[in-house]
């Protein structure tokens, strides 16, 4: 069992050697590759039949859309990135070179998170026409010869999928790129530096996640309630005016704002790991990190080819999970090939370590070794459990379906029960992997924070496939919406959609319940690293102060437990904040659209088009003005309770938001993804099939689980991560403040004063938004409509 955590002096310091820096260049070239592989895939997507003139119009008016709503977000985004830049520049750091660095690859890692989320978008708005266009073939006009639908779904799977591929491999490309950049740059410093880029990969995703997920819910939930329960029109008839609004947001949430998520867990994950590496495994420690997600990077790149459904395939999950699954053992053989070629056999023999590393018995290469298999097997079983509480053909969902024929009640309730019980299945998973590493350290605490991060990193060597997974599922959601919409694909094409969207919610799913297990994973090492920091930081101020009742982590102590307690409360706030956001902003949605089959009522018969802009500028205002309080209580939140109760404190805040995050993130995500598959079951004819009762009962119960599984679940990731990076860069200015010749209470004082106030007045002035547009002018009569609160912003 490990022992506990103490300071440690570095016999010797680690450095990059001639052979580890051969090592990471070539790592490097990997990184390149996979770019290179990237854009192969582009080719080939967009060789693909893009369809009917009226399904390009609607394709074009989607990208238009995405596109304008991300280049608003881009330049509000900015402002928080030049800020966040000069603050940097204002904590402490070894050196002035690790200061400039940090700063310059937080821009950096941003700037990497936004073009990965970008490139998601760019040709996911591309390729979701696509596969409209491939399953039409399977209704061929009057004249034309028919095709084989095996082969029509296959070859519409086949575009959604190297979709996501083309997502996967800038995900692993740029994050291995930029890591990879920092070591040879700068060498032993850079863990430091990396420090810097992984926040601002997690920042930038963290808001873009936000602000995407308002934006798509409240169009989904809007066009729900109004066209399905109101109209009862199908989901995506081009009669509804949110319908583009709706298409959008699936691109510019579920595309944009999952991938930057996966982009910044990936990077995080190797800001930790390459900070605990070089600690516990000296020299080594400064490349080790990088070999594991290098190789996964490879295995991603034959599990994204394997992905091509057969005949014999049940379902297209199928051909899914044998990708993965490939994916996973490839990876497991790579690794075990590199950590016995690469690491030596005892602890003694690595270079730069202290002598308690050096000195621990074992062999490194087994601890490696077992350590990545802990994340790749993870990554399977949480595939496979989430799985089972989404997918159509399992009994939880279809337990959710019969619940329909009494009533949404009942709907809300069985989906409400479901998430709570795989949120704690998932939670034991996922503590078991912690432990289970944690142990691999033995009376090295060091060494067994090191095994966790390796276990993150073992599960990242699946994240290229994982990426290509979740991207499929907005594609086929949007090309559902374009045949719909185009009225031109009917029969077997139409069914062939269908299916291939269930798939995608159940792919969607699945990554986040992978996503929420990377964020545990990576707070944990993050955890360790932030413990260093403040040990470095201890010894720097008042080596004396090592044994304060400050600094220390007993929970029996008041401060301890209030900080544990705020930080399951601050998942909590942020989730009702994330979650009261779509409300309002659907709220908008609905009145608009109401407004319009009243004033225009050619709508219906198809005489009048509706005005889909004013439902795309609706939700494009309303996410970028909404995801700011949430974004200021990830960041505030930490620095408030650090420079308030201390770092003891903090440690205990980190912990419960931990906790908390995982259950939280996993019920709202298995929650969501139950009921909106539970819909698809009923809309397939059972229970009642469209139209019945059953089917709005369902319907009801998808919207209340859009913004649990596409809003706030999702965001809970980059959440944990976010806090954990900010707690790691302030714990030595909050040591720095309160011990030794620096000590000063009025700084403290002043910055969590400063921090309180900025959260307290976030928080107020968006709970007085109000909640949509009034429904006319107060008389009663209907008149008057499209009119916000008084307390809110008008649509301009």
């Amino acid at each position: 069992m490990a022992g506990p955590l103490t300071p440690h002096t570095l016999a010797a310091s680690p450095v990059l050697t001639d052979g580890n820096r051969t090592l990471v260049w070539i790592i490097a070239v990997v990184a390149l590759g996979a770019l290179a592989l990237a854009w192969v895939l582009v080719r080939q997507v967009l060789a693909a039949d893009e369809g009917t003139d009226s399904m390009k119009k609607i394709a074009a008016a989607v990208q238009e859309g995405a596109n304008a709503y991300l280049a608003r977000q881009f330049r509000t985004l900015g402002i928080f990135a030049v800020v966040a830049f000069f603050l940097l520049m204002l904590l402490p750091a070894d050196t002035t070179s690790q200061r400039i660095g940090r700063s310059i690859f937080f821009l950096v890692g941003a700037v990497f998170s936004a073009v990965t989320g970008y490139v998601g978008m760019w040709l996911a708005v591309r390729s979701n026409v696509r596969v409209a266009a491939a399953a039409r073939a399977a209704t061929p006009a009057p004249g034309e010869p028919s095709a084989d639908l095996t082969d029509v779904s296959h070859r519409a799977m086949r575009i959604a999928f190297r979709t996501g591929g083309v997502v996967g491999m800038f995900t692993v490309g740029l994050g291995l790129l930029g890591a990879s950049a920092v070591v040879l740059i700068y060498k032993a410093d850079a863990p430091k530096v990396l420090e810097g880029f992984g926040f601002g990969a997690a920042l930038l995703a963290m808001f873009m996640r936000v602000g995407g997920g308002i934006f798509t819910k409240a169009a989904d939930v809007g066009a729900d309630l109004v066209g399905k329960v109101e109209q009862g029109i199908p989901e995506d008839d081009p009669r509804n005016a949110a319908t583009i609004a709706d298409n959008v947001g699936d691109n510019v949430g579920d595309c944009a704002g999952m991938a930057a998520d996966l982009f910044e867990s990936y990077a995080v994950t190797l800001v930790a790991a390459l900070i605990l590496g070089k600690v516990t495994f000296g020299d080594s420690g400064l490349a080790f990190p990088l070999l594991i997600p290098a190789i996964g990077v490879l295995t991603a790149m034959v599990g994204i080819f394997a992905v091509s459904p057969r005949r014999s395939d049940r379902g297209g999950m199928t051909a899914i999970n044998r990708g993965f699954f490939i994916s996973a053992v490839i990876s497991l053989v790579g690794v075990a090939i590199a950590v016995y070629t690469y690491l030596p056999s005892s602890y003694a023999d690595l270079k730069g370590v202290d002598s308690d590393i050096s000195g621990h018995s074992g062999d490194p290469r087994t601890l490696a070794m077992v350590a990545v298999a802990i994340g790749i097997v993870l990554a399977a079983v949480i595939q496979q459990l989430t799985g089972y509480f989404t997918e159509t053909s399992r009994r939880p969902v279809r337990d959710i379906g019969k619940t329909s024929l009494t009533g949404p009640a009942t709907v809300i309730l069985s989906g409400i029960s479901l998430g709570l019980e795989s949120a704690v299945y998932s939670a034991v998973l996922i503590g078991l992997s912690v432990y289970g590493a944690f142990l691999l350290g033995g009376t090295s605490v060091w060494l067994a924070l090191f095994a966790v991060a390796l276990a993150g990193t073992g599960l990242l060597t699946t994240v290229g496939v994982i990426v290509a997974m979740d991207t499929f599922g907005p594609v086929s959601d949007n090309a559902q919406g374009i045949a719909e919409m185009s009225g031109d694909v009917h029969g077997e094409g139409a069914q062939v959609l269908t299916d291939l969207d269930a798939v995608g919610n159940t792919t969607k799913a699945i990554t986040k319940g992978i996503a929420i297990a990377t964020a545990v994973l990576a707070a944990t090492a993050l955890f360790g690293s932030f413990k260093e920091a403040i040990d470095t930081a201890v010894d720097k101020a008042h080596p004396a102060a090592s044994d304060a009742r400050w600094l220390s982590l007993d929970i029996s102590q008041p401060n301890n437990l209030v900080g544990l307690l705020l930080g399951a409360a601050v998942v909590f706030l942020f989730s009702g904040l994330a979650i009261n956001a779509v409300s309002r902003s659907a709220g908008s949605v609905v009145y608009e659209v109401r407004r319009q089959f009243r004033e225009h009522p050619g709508i219906m018969d198809g005489t009048e088009l509706p005005e889909y802009g004013r439902v795309v500028d609706i939700c494009t205002k309303d996410a970028l003005r909404e995801l700011a309080t949430p974004g200021l209580l990830a960041v505030l939140a930490p620095i408030a309770v650090g420079f308030t109760f201390g770092v003891g404190s903090l440690a205990s805040y980190l912990a419960g938001a931990i906790g908390a995050g995982t259950l939280m993130a996993v019920f709202l995500a298995n929650s969501g993804g139950a009921w909106d598959n539970a819909k698809k079951l009923v809309e397939d004819g059972h229970h009642g099939g469209k139209g019945s009762e059953a089917h709005a009962a369902t319907v009801i119960g998808d919207t209340v689980g859009d913004p649990f599984k596409d809003t706030a679940g999702p965001a809970i990731n980059p959440l944990l991560k976010v806090m954990n990076l900010v707690a790691l860069l302030i714990a030595p200015a909050v040591v720095k403040f309160s011990y030794g010749v620096d000590a000063n209470p009025g700084v403290r004082i002043t910055v969590a004063v400063i921090a309180i106030a900025v959260i307290v007045v976030a928080v107020y002035l968006s709970k007085r938004r109000g909640i949509a547009m009034e429904d006319g002018d107060g008389d009663g009569d209907g008149g008057d409509t499209g009119r916000r609160h008084p307390d809110t912003a008008t649509v301009a």
